[in-house]
């Protein structure tokens, strides 16, 4: 043996240290309507909740996902002609017409596994689909260059198109290509009823149902194209909305925040003591900082600043233990529940997302933590039961990105194994 090799000392490889990471998706919570794609709906003794996460099998790289009310899609940046995935309740078509074997005109009600969803492009193979969202019954998808097209329940114009007298939305064919925006769309959000839609420029737009304010269009009646706002958003340019229920938030490009919609749990207290709000008010938040993300659901709300830190209002579980079940201003939830410690000092939140009666937060370093109602098993944390404190999921990876609904949940995690 040379010299050379005698003091070289050994060669410590770890295992998966060459492989290159590998993007997968989770699933869990309610599964009878399919929202989950898991294999065993429709036996004998289908499987009612999954209770921790379930890898999905797609060999496409998901790069967005959304959870609607018991459906869920999935799409992908590829240049594919197959580039966006339904599974779940189908009956408004929002997972546009699912052809049936049997009957080429009729449209399953319910898509037991993820299937493909046709979208009129007009360049199929070079335009990508870059975000979609998912409301009560109608869904939105975001494109690169062909805009945002929406599909399934418009009895509100939540759509973007007129809205037609006894429309018939199970079977339907219509996917709508929405227009009317100042400059190319660049985010898109699904309320119940309503959707938002955040242009390049930094305008909000909005249309649907307005009964609570929540299309911010300073009026509580429907609207079917997409209009923008004004009211204290006016010249104020945005960076992101967030919606899932009646109420609405935009953050500026400043760190401010701005709401509008439903009150009645106190989402916008700190600026009127009325339940609606029908035009964007900015509202004041002590003691929060430079607001990075926002996110709403039925009836709460959370913010994240640019320090990685959360804070959070409303009405339900709100995360700092069954004591604090509402609040009309933002409470912090200590970084300590998240994972920081004197051995792990440094730990920040970087996402912040709700689910009708739930929240997640996904830290610098992909661990995902749920709190809040554990509807159906929505939370994916092995049990039912709610979750009064943060809690970890434990999925094997590195959590990109996660969607919320009612009573399921997506994760995008990137893994080694």
């Amino acid at each position: 043996m040379s010299a050379a090799l005698r003091t070289a000392g050994p060669v410590l490889q770890y295992v998966g240290s060459s492989r290159k990471p590998r993007d997968k998706v989770f699933v869990w919570g309610f599964s009878l309507t399919g929202a989950l794609g898991v294999p065993g709906i429709g036996r004998k003794k289908p499987r009612r909740f999954q209770l921790s996460p379930y890898r999905l099998d797609t060999e496409q790289k998901i790069s967005s996902a959304a959870c609607g009310y018991g459906f869920t899609l999935l799409s992908s940046s590829t240049k594919d002609v197959t580039k966006l995935w339904g599974m779940g309740l189908n009956k408004d078509s929002q997972l546009g017409f699912q052809r049936t074997q049997h009957d080429q005109r009729k449209s399953f009600d319910y898509v037991l596994e993820a299937s493909p969803v046709a979208l009129p492009l007009d360049r199929p193979q070079e335009t990508r689909v870059l975000q979609v969202s998912c409301g009560r019954a109608h869904a939105l998808v975001l494109t690169d260059a062909e805009g945002v097209f929406s599909m399934g329940n418009n009895a509100y114009g939540q759509c973007g198109r007129k809205i037609v007298e006894d429309e018939v939305y199970s079977a339907s064919h219509v996917v709508n290509k929405i227009e009317g925006f100042d400059s190319r769309p660049v985010q898109v959000a699904c309320g119940q009823d309503h959707s938002l839609f955040l242009s390049e420029s930094g305008t909000v737009y909005s249309c649907g149902w307005g009964a609570d304010g929540q299309t911010g269009l300073g009026h509580y009646k429907p609207a079917c194209s997409p209009t923008a706002l004004a009211g204290d958003l006016a010249q104020v340019r945005v960076q992101q909305v967030a919606t899932y229920g009646d109420c609405s938030l935009a953050v500026s490009a400043e760190g401010n925040l701005y709401g509008w919609g439903n009150s009645e749990y106190l989402q916008l207290a700190s600026v009127t003591e009325s339940t609606q709000v029908s035009s964007p008010r900015q509202l004041s938040l002590q003691g929060v900082g430079r607001v990075k993300q926002a996110a709403c659901g039925g009836t709460q709300v959370a913010v994240l600043n640019d320090q990685g830190e959360v804070f959070v209002w409303g009405y339900g579980i709100l995360g700092k233990g069954p004591n604090l079940l509402e609040s009309h201003k933002p409470e912090k939830v200590p970084l300590t529940l998240f994972g920081q410690s004197e051995v792990n000092p440094d730990v920040k939140v970087a996402q912040i997302r709700c689910g009708l009666n739930h929240f997640a937060a996904v830290t610098d370093s992909g661990e995902l933590f749920v709190w809040g109602k554990n509807i159906r098993g929505c939370l994916g944390i092995g049990r039912l039961g709610d979750q009064y404190f943060p809690w970890r999921v434990t999925v094997p990876g590195r959590v990109v990105d996660v969607a919320c609904g009612v009573d399921h949940m997506v994760a995008l995690v990137r893994s080694l194994l």
